[in-house]
């Protein structure tokens, strides 16, 4: 059963193919998505930032923030709401990656990239900017690749805030209290 914007959703995502498919974005879409797989590339940084002691802080926050979109995106969200995915509901595209055998909505790798990004940009605005151009270059590959409708990756962004909005609101409480 399509949602009320499911339909008009599958255009858009007709219109990507159309306006952007070529044979570079076939080859370079799928390797901009694996960046996103799992989150690898955020939790990465996290620790690597954890590591030093100057940006311990802000890999507790980046590794905190990861931890909160995997629970209430992944874990709650998602088996909640049971969005089905565009390539399953029209399966004529042919995938240029696996077929994804979890639900649709939120789309995790835009949920744990935009996390990353509105975390470093609030503390390091020159590094946010490109943590947010590679963000948003995950983002479109999921659309691209037919994975995602946009109301997932717009869904997910707006988790992605509330979930750094939290993150803002407990560092400020934790630094009272020292």
């Amino acid at each position: 059963m399509l949602f009320g914007t499911e339909f008009f959703e599958l255009e858009i995502l007709k219109s990507i193919q159309s306006l952007f498919g070529c044979a570079f974005m076939d080859f370079i879409m799928p390797l901009i998505t694996k960046i996103g797989n799992i989150g690898a590339v955020w939790i990465s940084l996290g620790v690597i930032l954890l590591c030093t002691k100057k940006h311990r802080r802000l890999g507790i926050m980046l590794l905190s923030g990861l931890l909160l979109g995997f629970i209430f995106g992944n874990l709650l969200l998602k088996n909640i709401i049971v969005r089905p995915r565009p390539c399953w509901i029209d399966s004529s595209f042919p995938l240029l990656i696996k077929n994804p055998d979890d639900f649709s909505f939120p789309s995790g790798h835009t949920l744990s990239s935009f996390i990353s990004s509105f975390v470093i940009f609030g503390k390091n605005r020159r590094f946010g900017t490109w943590a947010f151009v590679l963000a948003a270059l995950i983002a479109f590959s999921r659309l691209y690749l037919f994975v995602h409708f946009p109301t997932d990756i717009l869904g997910a962004i707006l988790l992605a805030f509330a979930v750094w909005k939290v993150l803002c609101f407990a560092e400020k409480r934790i630094s009272c209290k020292h």
